[in-house]
Formats: C-alpha cells, structure tokens, sequence
C-alpha cells in the first residue's frame, strides 16, 4: 500500500513540475526568465500627478503575482513600454436641467511589447483604455481619484497581461 502512495506522489509531483512554462494563471511565457516594465510617461493633455507611477507599478505587480518571472531593470526577455496617452473626464448623462448627471475619466495607454525570445509575438503599437464612471456631484479627488484609478489600472493592466501572455 505504501509503495503505490508514494508511487502517486510521485507521479503528480512530476506532472505538475514538468509543465514549469504555464501557470495557474494561463500565462505562457515560453522560455522567458525575466521581464522588465519601462517607465510609462504620462503624455496626456492633462496630466494627473502621479499616475505613471502608479500604472508602472501596478502592471509589474501584477505580472510578477501571475507568473514566475523575474524583474529586471535592463536586458529583461520580455519588454514593456509606452505611455500614457489620453486623461479626460466627459459627461455621459444628463439631468432635467441640463447639468451632467454622471462623469466618465477614461485613460488610455499605448503598449510597445517586445519579446526578445520570439520577436513574432511583439506588440509594436496598441492602445488600451478603460473608464470610471461617478457622480458628477463628487469631485474627482482623494478617494474617489484612487477608486477611480484603481479600477482602471486593473483592467488595462490585465488586458495588456492578456494580450501579451494568454495569448488571448
């Protein structure tokens, strides 16, 4: 009896080792060993301080939690860059009054990616926005700037994830 227990252990620690290039995440980062994410600019006409951090750091956050990848400043297998193109609020409903109801912030980024291990999969210019809408009552600062940001990096950082390493 003991001999077949340790004959499964054995088998699924294999199994699960042998598929070292996937993740539970669906990632496929083929025979990559390191990523880097240059700084994205903020080139918009309106330029909310701060944000190029936050979306840098939050996309390689997020591929570092859903890979096994490595950071690196320079010479990375897998190269993210671009910037910050677009920050704008436009109404997007109207009251009897003719007053904005609700706002909309959208950003949009546009995503250089460069595969140094499989150059057929690079992204050489793509763009990725999301939108936050709120009460044109509330002003877009303090809690409702970082929920607001926070739900849009989110979304364009896993679209750019998606589009880069699920091949979806």
């Amino acid at each position: 009896m003991k001999k077949i227990q340790l004959l499964l252990l054995l088998m699924l620690s294999f199994s699960l080792s042998s598929c070292g290039i996937y993740s539970f995440s669906g990632a496929d980062v083929g025979n990559a060993q390191t990523f880097q994410v240059n700084y994205f600019q903020n080139a918009a006409a309106i330029v909310e301080p701060g944000i190029d951090r936050t979306f840098t750091l939050q996309l390689q956050d997020l591929i570092q939690s859903q890979t096994n990848l490595s950071l690196t400043n320079e010479n990375g297998d897998l190269v993210y860059e671009g910037e910050i193109i677009d920050y704008y609020v436009a109404p997007m409903s109207a009251t009897a009054q003719s007053t904005a109801a609700q706002n909309r912030l959208t950003i949009v980024v546009n995503l250089r990616f460069y595969n140094t291990l499989d150059p057929e999969k690079d992204i050489l210019d793509r763009r990725f926005s999301f939108y936050y809408d709120y009460p044109a009552s509330a002003q877009l600062i303090g809690p409702v700037l970082a929920t607001a940001l926070e739900e849009i990096f989110t979304r364009i950082t896993q679209d750019i994830f998606n589009a880069t390493l699920a091949n979806w």
